[in-house]
């Protein structure tokens, strides 16, 4: 930028439009038109790109009066350029139920239950965590070495156990020996789980936010939206807090399945005396630890007012170690010899899993109940689920959970167990526990479900384009009719509406999952067997139905375990399956990780600040005239990074969204953050925004459609397609553009020179933005006399949205 300064005062100021591209990884290429382009800042994770003529443009200002200077900032390595990404799907409970935690309804002076609901989504998470590492228990402990190792028809045509066997004799042959090598398993995921969070967090939550000055009488103080806050985007301490107390979860989950296995041999008569008292110190250790991480979790929430640089340092360094210092107590006491152990039937505690689902379906029905409480505060309407919205997306966290978890092991459980069906007897082991099997068999029952849904959206749609027929054949008087393109610009319109109607979707998916895993549940702790055994000596077709559930269920959790396999993989491989995935997480992880510490992280916490530093320092060193260009996901980044911006800035910046999701998405599944009084107060700062809008967009739409404010920010709906049949400036036919191509219309130029025409001329001031020092969003040479930042809202106050734990 030292260009830039040097050519202050050589004409007039510059205008800058700086594009956002949404989801799906549009290149610069694509968002400048142009195949020649350069980076001017960033790097190849993040960057932002002009074309190449237009590199040294400060230095010619007079070439630009009529336009403004195109810049791209190109985000989407952050969500899919690194092949290891492609990992990230193991993770995807772990981001769902991070999503439940900023889905809560906005609320007023009730601040228990603010705190309540956090503190019900984080062990929502914690249980994930377990439910993860006992899965992997299960495959390793139960299924290969206690099972598999500890049958001789089993073992026979498998090399690789056969130092493990129990009739191999040798010294590993032990049933305790056998799952204390088996533990390696668990404790290297739980580990791995450990290094992958680590090292994200040190390239995003770490990175120290830039302050900036608050001051302490501004009387619009208790106004502020949560995104405005300083240390919205910074979770250093609460992440490495949870990450601490997570992997201590996972390494005493597996610590509790060696001790349930030795404990109860040696309480049989004519056990070890000293085993059984080292077991039950173990026991209790387990018990007391346990307590304190579920402490840990619940004793401390995220800190948004201002950057907390703090580190809970005893909790983060001795946790884990204290933790894996268990497990190993467990691992010794596990292998110690046991003349006379031999293993036969289930690994002792296979009822964890059912636990698991119960203690889930609980603390789901709780964040109901806390949601339905805040909600009763300050009713929203136009909130998903009138505000439960949160509560049936933590319900479908734990139903992934449970899906992956139950696939890998029922896929391992077939291949162990040759040509019998696990849990049936017709096979050399006895298979997973039986509330998998129940879990695996409602699963049929649930794809009906919601086959059943999906026909009646289809209907749905099918209905509403025949009411937007007449209208479409209406908007073109004068045009012969063509049938075809009526119906099918009909169908678009219809087709766009589901977007309204997923809420529902999802929270009767919920509700459905909610029941059929109670019942779940249910039938294997009454009948302690499989659903193929229980329902012998049934009418024909129920036994029938049972078995057919049972085996179809089966095959369908081991299909998706394959499919997710295989898709990681090809994705690993391939930058275009990368790019398709990546949408999944451009669209997931644009939030903090607030709830669970190994959910892939958050990319706004890198991507906001580049946006909010590129304003700054752009106004400050030339002076100039910003628009900030966001299209759908692209228009959340802008306008949070907007939030972020001094009041000197902001006077400078226009804010231009198109395609955007920030009311119809954003504003109802996170009300207490893009609800209708966050926006509005965005409105408030940002005098200069402009939202176009189309109602054949499946995504995006009206961001203040209820405003009265002046001036409107919402232009639209635009007319789409731009012409119906063949004209003097569209000779052929005129695409439908539904979410895309919004710069094709020629209304997105004017309201970008309408906008520019609007930001006031502001004197230049002395010195570069880039100087050491300068506080977060304000320029190192900014006027002392200026008003500084407002401070963040009281804890009572619901605007900001935010967590007043």
């Amino acid at each position: 930028m030292g260009k830039a300064v040097a050519q202050r005062g050589a004409g007039p100021p510059l205008a800058l439009e700086l594009l956002v591209h949404g989801v799906g990884g549009t290149t610069p290429q694509e968002m400048l038109d142009d195949p020649s382009v350069v980076r001017v800042t960033g790097d190849e994770t993040a960057g932002i790109y002009r074309r190449r003529e237009d590199a040294d443009a400060e230095a010619r200002p007079a070439e630009y009066q009529d336009r403004p200077v195109a810049e791209a900032y190109s985000w989407c390595n952050l969500t899919s350029g690194n092949s290891a990404r492609a990992l990230w799907l193991v993770l995807l409970p772990f981001m769902v139920a991070n999503l439940a935690h900023w889905m809560r309804p906005a609320a007023t002076g009730r601040s228990a239950s603010l705190r309540t609901y956090g503190v019900l989504v984080r062990l929502v998470s914690l249980s994930l965590t377990v439910l993860l590492v006992a899965a992997a228990c299960e495959v390793a402990l139960d299924l290969v070495a206690w099972q598999c190792a500890g049958a001789a028809d089993c073992a026979r045509d498998k090399s690789w156990l056969g130092f493990l066997s129990a009739g191999h004799g040798g010294w590993w042959s032990a049933p305790g020996r056998r799952l204390a090598l088996a533990a390696l398993v668990p404790t290297a995921l739980t580990g791995l789980l450990w290094w992958l969070s680590h090292r994200t967090w040190s390239a995003y939550e770490s990175q120290p936010p830039v302050r900036r000055p608050v001051r302490e009488d501004d009387p619009e103080a208790g106004a502020r939206p949560a995104l405005c806050l300083p240390g919205f985007w910074y979770g250093r301490r609460l992440v490495a807090r949870l990450r601490a107390a997570h992997t201590a979860a996972g390494f005493l989950t597996v610590a509790a399945a060696l001790a349930a296995a030795a404990t109860r041999f040696d309480r049989k008569p004519g056990g070890s005396a000293a085993l059984d008292a080292v077991g039950w110190a173990l026991e209790i250790t387990l018990v007391g630890s346990g307590a304190f991480v579920v402490w840990v979790v619940c004793s401390r929430g995220r800190s948004e007012t201002d950057p907390d640089d703090r580190l809970d340092r005893a909790v983060v360094r001795y946790l884990p170690g204290a933790a894996l210092g268990v497990l190993g107590v467990a691992v010794v006491h596990a292998a110690w010899s046991r003349p006379g152990w031999t293993s036969n039937g289930l690994l002792p505690g296979d009822e964890t899993f059912g636990v698991i689902a119960l203690v889930q379906g609980t603390l789901v029905l709780a964040i109901a109940a806390t949601a339905w409480r805040l909600r009763s505060g300050a009713p929203d309407d136009r909130a998903a689920l009138r505000g439960l919205g949160g509560a049936a997306v933590a319900m479908l966290a734990c139903a992934l959970g449970s899906l992956m978890s139950g696939g890998v092991a029922q896929r391992v459980a077939d291949w162990l167990d040759d040509n019998g069906t696990p849990g049936m007897g017709d096979g050399p082991i006895d298979g997973p526990p039986v509330v998998l099997s129940w879990q695996a068999a409602v699963i049929p029952v649930l794809l009906l479900a919601l086959l059943v849904l999906a026909g009646l959206f289809v209907r749905r749609t099918w209905r509403g384009a025949r009411r937007e027929l007449p209208g479409v054949r209406a908007s073109h008087p004068g045009e012969p009719e063509d049938t075809s393109r009526s119906r099918r610009i009909a169908g678009t319109l219809a087709a766009a509406e589901l977007t309204d109607c997923a809420p529902w979707f999802v929270g009767i998916t919920a509700v459905i999952t909610l029941v059929l895993g109670g019942g779940a549940v249910l039938g294997a702790w009454t009948t302690g067997e499989v659903p193929g055994e229980a329902g012998e000596g049934a009418p024909g077709l129920i036994a029938a139905t049972a078995q057919t559930a049972q085996a179809l269920g089966s095959w369908l959790v081991g299909l998706v375990f394959i499919l997710l396999i295989a898709l990681g993989r090809r994705a690993y491989r391939d930058q275009g399956a990368r790019r398709t995935i990546g949408i999944l997480w451009d669209v997931g992880t644009f939030w903090p990780r607030a709830a669970h510490p190994f959910a892939p992280p958050c990319y706004a916490e890198r991507a906001v600040p580049d946006l909010s530093w590129r304003m700054s320092t752009w106004t400050e060193s030339t002076g100039g005239r910003l628009v900030i260009s966001g299209h759908s996901q692209g228009s959340v980044l802008a306008a949070a990074a907007v939030w972020q911006l001094d009041r000197r800035t902001r006077r400078r910046v226009a804010l231009l969204t198109y395609g955007s999701p920030l009311e119809r998405l954003y504003g109802r599944w996170f009300p207490a953050y893009f609800g209708p009084r966050p926006l509005r107060a965005l409105h408030r700062e940002v005098h200069c925004w402009r939202n176009l809008w189309r109602r054949t967009d499946p995504i995006g739409g009206a961001v203040l459609p209820r405003a009265e404010e002046e001036p409107q920010v919402d232009r639209g709906p635009l007319r789409d397609p731009l012409a119906y049949g063949r004209t003097a400036q569209h000779p052929l036919p005129a695409p439908i553009l539904g979410h895309g191509e919004y710069q094709a219309d020629p209304v997105f130029g004017e309201e970008r020179a309408g906008l520019l025409a609007r930001l006031p001329e502001v004197p230049q001031q002395r010195g570069t933005a880039a100087d050491a020092g300068a506080p977060a969003g304000q320029a190192a040479g900014a006027s002392p006399s200026l008003p500084a930042e407002p401070p963040a809202p009281a804890p009572d106050q619901d605007v900001s949205g935010r967590s007043s734990e």
